[in-house]
């Protein structure tokens, strides 16, 4: 059978069991088993499960896990919400003043947790009825947490960043440390549309009379509840960039300072230790069925030749390499309008990965722009998944289409932010350089 017709056969499957309903990681595990037993009968069945154990068996996914963790114990603990009040605190003069608070709470969080969604619901559900009683528009409600929530995709230390490094055979260190500019350049990009907005239409953000509070007391709130979250960040991205410990050993060092940092603030109780290893064991579980499906079928499409094949044909086109790159975005980002970001990370690696390394292109730098563009879909019509987050956690009357309104201009920024990184490839290499 020619490669193409085994890619178009075993995608027509796919998308078939998607489109019925049956979840993702099944989808992907039924049309695996039935292309190997087509393709190489039922022998191709035990090497499979030996390909697969040993694909799994692998120091890189280490840190899924204990990255969970820590960011489960400091959720779960209400640690979160000290921070929240800092940051209010700092920036009360300014436009929009708990927009951005949740735009700086979801980029600090990022960088603690690495859960888009668990981000998205969590400021929604804090936030969101302090904003509705002070007389937010809801776009500058849904909008900033929608957008904010998606920052924990990119910023590290991501899961889906570290899953796309490991299937992929990238750095997964120096693949975590190149999100980080990425991530807090879409950070100011929402910061500074929020300050525009709400400059040049008060009416989106009413002002609010706010306590002004002396220096020394404001020093004193930031030293004891920011501070130490930046301890942790730095037990994580600040040694995996010094070379002094591998992301593995970096995210023990975060999860277990995150429960020295709970015990400090006498919130770990039995009931906090319970739901934070219940909460990663959850998300652990489902992490590495993705790992194992995409591994899975990515063999697939190698035995097929599909990926021989992909490869040959992108490589000999008669067009710049780079338009190759940019088309593969487009196929992403028009994957975001319908497919889940799992979905297009267990597609998307094994398809395109191969393609772009040999291009010659550095696989760091595209792996941060496949990042960039999945995690556009997480806010793009009509499926995106934090728009069913949000209306789950907002008022009941605020309806999807001012939801779907709410996500645009940050959808726009997000492609911007895209764009500069394909223009400017330094974007993202810079800090791995020095690792």
């Amino acid at each position: 059978m020619e490669w193409w017709i085994a890619l178009v056969v075993l995608l027509t499957a796919l998308m078939v069991a998607l489109f019925l309903g049956i979840p993702v990681v099944f989808s992907f595990w039924i049309v695996i088993l039935a292309g190997f037993v087509l393709f190489m009968g039922l022998a191709g069945l035990p090497a499979l499960i030996t390909s697969l154990r040993s694909s799994m068996a692998v120091f890189t996914l280490t840190p899924v896990p204990l990255f969970i963790l820590m960011g489960e114990v400091l959720f779960r603990s209400g640690i979160a919400s000290r921070m929240l009040n800092v940051m209010e605190m700092w920036l009360a003069r300014l436009p929009g003043r708990l927009s951005l608070v949740t735009v700086a709470a979801a980029t600090l969080f990022a960088a603690l947790s690495g859960s888009s969604l668990g981000t998205t619901a969590m400021l929604g559900t804090m936030l969101e009825p302090d904003m509705r009683k002070r007389g937010y528009h809801p776009t500058m409600i849904c909008g900033p947490i929608m957008a904010g929530g998606s920052l924990a995709t990119i910023i590290p230390p991501s899961v889906l960043i570290i899953i796309l490094g490991s299937l992929g055979e990238i750095s997964v260190g120096k693949l975590l440390i190149a999100g980080f500019i990425p991530g807090l350049m879409r950070s100011v990009f929402f910061a500074g549309y929020i300050i525009y907005t709400c400059a040049r239409n008060p009416s989106l953000a009413p002002r609010a009379e706010v306590a002004v509070l002396p220096l020394s007391q404001k020093l004193q709130e930031t030293a004891t509840s920011l501070v130490p979250a930046a301890v942790i960040i730095f037990l994580v991205l600040g040694t995996i960039f010094l070379g002094v410990a591998t992301p593995t050993e970096a995210a023990s060092l975060g999860a277990f300072g995150s429960f020295i940092l709970a015990a400090v603030y006498k919130r770990l109780g039995w009931k906090v230790i319970k739901e934070s290893i219940m909460g990663c064991v959850r998300i652990t579980t489902l992490s590495l069925l993705i790992a194992t499906g995409s591994i899975g079928f990515s063999q697939l499409l190698g035995y097929t030749g599909a990926t021989m094949g992909i490869m040959e044909l992108a490589t000999g086109l008669p067009v710049a390499p780079i338009f190759i790159v940019s088309a593969t975005l487009v196929v992403l980002l028009i994957m975001g309008c319908f497919v889940d970001q799992i979905s297009m990370l267990m597609i998307g690696v094994p398809i395109f990965i191969p393609v772009i390394t040999a291009l010659g292109f550095d696989p760091i730098w595209y792996g941060i722009l496949f990042i960039l563009a999945i995690t556009i879909g997480y806010i793009t019509p009509p499926f995106g998944m934090l728009f069913f987050v949000i209306k789950g956690v907002v008022s009941a009357d605020i309806t999807m289409g001012t939801i779907y309104r709410s996500g645009f201009p940050y959808v726009v920024l997000e492609i911007i932010g895209m764009i500069l990184v394909v223009v400017f490839p330094i974007l993202a290499i810079w800090l791995p350089g020095f690792m």
